[in-house]
């Protein structure tokens, strides 16, 4: 049966994708040939800022002292989450080994990358919780050069509670600088830092494109888009908590996808019909970004039953899944592609925004088919190796031998026969591919 919109979307994620690439080439080209001046002249240019570009230990620890210590308590809180669970998540990365065959042993080894660039927005909002998202985990994975990258504002600097959360939660160096001259700072390590093995954190989509342009040059986290969200609502949800998520999510910015999918109707129209006045209620720019986002962005989708609308959920793969249904557990199993799962009305893709301890960096505009957010995994390098006897390399070397013969690869082949030989100097081997 087809789907039964009640509201369906004029737009979508990629109708308002701009096409940055050549602007960002031309200023990360510019700025990897002339270093640290070309850095300077577009942050001159775009942020604004004359200040220290490497924030001293005097300037961060002054800066901390204007956190209020409520704020500071409510960081330490997210920062001990955070923290928490990606010690979870590292200890599920195991060295192993295993003798293959007698006398081969082969092994794996997680090895964090020596340095990483995050890159926290401090535009339209101060993102306190990405620094909290990106360095905590970088720390807890063991990089040895951590850089916090984010924008200053127009001579006032970087906001102090983004500052204290970076070197709260293990940033070795703290840049202010934004866009893509921050990113390219980082990532051809200019001004005396450490070049980034990898670069993660949300950003506008110039920051977005030079992480994709940089990609194979240094590792990312993902590529990304507007930030979306979708939420699974049976008869039992209650619709001022599933309107006043959706509107929560909608805020993010006027291209922000909202979904809610019901096997409810009357649910859905009571959800459709409260949106409007929570969205009317935000401050100006939020109610603007959330009114737009609802308007050109949203959709309201009736099943038929809960399997036809966790295949709507799967076929949506979004970057935030909210259940507010019954029988949580068969959510849990049956669901398959999503960023972050939120199980139950009793959390919220808020919580997992700011301070539960998962992370907030996630895939977007559908990547939620082929990976996930943000974790220490994306830190690590899963290397292997081996080691044998001679006898165990035997029987190695002659199917090494005759594979590569087969393929042509005969180079390769003579790196096997020239051990045999030496390893057991009076036995005779074919080590031709056959017919």
């Amino acid at each position: 049966m087809p789907l039964k919109y009640l509201k369906k979307a004029d737009l979508t994620s990629a109708s308002d994708a701009t096409d940055v690439h050549d602007t960002v080439q031309k200023i990360l080209n510019d700025i990897e040939a002339r270093g640290d001046v070309a850095a300077m002249e577009y942050a001159s240019k775009f942020d604004k800022y004359s200040g220290n570009i490497i924030l001293t230990r005097e300037e961060i620890d002054a800066v901390a002292a204007l956190v209020p210590e409520k704020l500071k308590r409510d960081i330490q809180f997210a920062h001990d989450n955070v923290r928490r669970f990606a010690e979870a998540q590292k200890a599920t990365l195991k060295d192993i080994e295993i003798e293959v065959i007698p006398g081969l042993v082969a092994g794996q080894k997680s090895i964090p990358v020596r340095a990483a660039g995050c890159y926290i927005p401090g535009g339209r909002y101060s993102h306190i919780a990405s620094a909290i998202m990106t360095v905590t985990t970088a720390k807890v994975a063991g990089c040895g050069g951590i850089v916090a990258c984010s924008p200053p504002r127009p001579d006032v600097g970087i906001a102090p509670a983004i500052i204290y959360a970076a070197d709260l939660c293990g940033a070795d160096t703290i840049l202010a600088m934004g866009g893509v001259q921050g990113v390219a700072s980082m990532a051809f390590g200019l001004f005396g830092l450490p070049k980034a093995n990898i670069l993660v954190g949300p950003g506008n989509q110039f920051v977005a494109e030079a992480k994709r342009i940089l990609f194979g040059r240094v590792g990312i986290d993902m590529f990304a888009g507007p930030t979306d969200s979708l939420i699974l609502a049976d008869k039992t949800a209650d619709a001022e908590i599933v309107a006043a998520d959706l509107v929560g999510q909608a805020e993010h910015g006027y291209n922000s996808p909202v979904w809610l999918v019901t096997d409810d109707e009357q649910l859905a129209k009571r959800v459709m019909d409260i949106v409007p006045g929570l969205i009317a209620d935000l401050p100006e720019l939020n109610s603007k970004n959330a009114e737009a986002a609802w308007r050109d962005y949203a959709e309201v989708i009736v099943c038929d039953n809960r399997e036809e609308m966790a295949q709507t959920a799967d076929d949506y793969a979004p970057e935030h899944l909210t259940v507010q249904a019954e029988d949580l557990d068969w959510w849990l199993d049956r669901l398959q592609c999503y960023g972050s799962l939120f199980l139950g009305e009793e959390t919220t893709v808020a919580f997992g925004d700011k301070a539960s301890g998962t992370n907030h960096v996630l895939p977007t505009s559908g990547a939620a088919n082929y990976t996930g957010g943000l974790s220490v995994h994306k830190y690590m390098k899963i290397v292997t190796w081996q080691r044998a006897t001679r006898d165990g390399a035997r029987p190695v070397a002659e199917a090494t031998a005759r594979i590569s013969r087969l393929e042509g690869m005969e180079g390769h082949a003579r790196t096997a026969d020239i051990r045999l030989k030496k390893y057991f100097p009076n036995d005779t081997f074919d080590l031709s591919p056959g017919e």
